[in-house]
């Protein structure tokens, strides 16, 4: 008989959801360039508003950029550990604004490896919510469930805190449910990011050189 001592549960093939903590609050200068992004224009999206500009680090918020380009590298050296020297770059980036009482539709982030969502704006309550993409095989045996944990839950939430990113796979769904207590609107940076340079192995026949 094995002793619970001597027993350990591993979590194997986990999906890396990645958070940091921004040191420094929004400047004044930030605070100026949000305000002009939301003049260039708001379009309507499924249960929100985003930036009709979809570039947004190209020429505003370089402090943001940076911290969030930091925090991507760590992902990269942490989570994918590439042998080969590749530069992860970001992509598209916009502004996500959403009123009491919207909310953000399940989705991915199509042609995008590591996306990110750095928070502008947000109240207690505010949550970004992660849904398993194994949850049909995994529920072909359905059982009640006395608790939950991230092993045997087909969803998963982490507080939405202003100054805070979160780096997940763009692969992995993703949405924002109505906060019932919102009294004001929360507002957030999305972007996804790309990379440059060698992939796979020339014996294999699946290299591939992005430059």
């Amino acid at each position: 008989m094995t002793s619970q001592d001597s027993a350990k549960l591993h979590g194997i093939f986990s999906i890396p959801v990645y958070i940091a903590k921004r040191d420094s609050d929004l400047t004044s200068n930030e605070e100026k360039d949000i305000s002009s992004i939301v003049k260039e224009g708001m379009g309507k999206n499924t249960g929100n508003s985003v930036s009709e500009n979809s570039y947004i680090f190209n020429d505003k918020l370089e402090k943001i950029k940076e911290f969030c380009e930091q925090q991507l590298k760590i992902y990269v050296e942490q989570v994918i550990v590439p042998k080969k020297e590749v530069d992860f770059y970001i992509t598209q980036s916009w502004l996500n604004i959403t009123k009491p009482g919207e909310y953000h539709h399940l989705h991915t982030h199509q042609n995008s490896i590591i996306s990110g969502v750095f928070y502008i704006a947000a109240e207690e309550d505010d949550k970004i919510t992660f849904s398993d993409p194994n949850t049909k095989l995994k529920g072909m045996i359905k059982f009640e469930k006395k608790a939950y944990n991230t092993v045997n839950s087909d969803t998963w939430w982490f507080p939405s805190i202003a100054n805070e990113l979160v780096l997940f796979p763009s692969w992995l769904n993703h949405q924002v449910n109505v906060n019932e207590k919102a009294t004001k609107d929360r507002i957030s940076i999305s972007f996804n990011t790309f990379a440059r340079g060698k992939f796979g192995l020339r014996k294999d026949l699946n290299e591939l050189i992005l430059k």
